[in-house]
């Protein structure tokens, strides 16, 4: 399963946002299921950042999503977001909730 995010946040936010990814990315692509992970940055849009992702099925997102791991990052990112995350699955090519 292939899961594109993008995740908008406050410019001033970029560089502790690209920090924590970072020190975070190993242990989150060594999670159970999934294959892959990076973060790309859109260097048009200040602030605007796209993760890529691949999981064995929605069964291991979902384990992850509900993660100490997940809740962690999200504990400390919540506020930097200066709008909702978007995400598609390419499986499908359509918007999900």
């Amino acid at each position: 399963m292939v899961r594109i995010v993008k995740l908008t946040l406050d410019p001033s936010r970029s560089t502790a946002f690209e920090t924590l990814f970072a020190e975070r990315q190993e242990a989150i692509r060594n999670f159970p299921g999934c294959r892959h992970l990076e973060l790309w940055k859109d260097k048009t849009h200040i602030g605007v950042y796209f993760t890529y992702s691949l999981w064995d099925d929605l069964d291991a997102l979902d384990a992850y999503r509900h993660s100490a791991i997940f809740a962690d990052i999200w504990a400390l990112i919540k506020g930097w977001f200066t709008g909702k995350p978007e995400a598609w699955s390419l499986e499908n090519r359509t918007p999900v909730p």
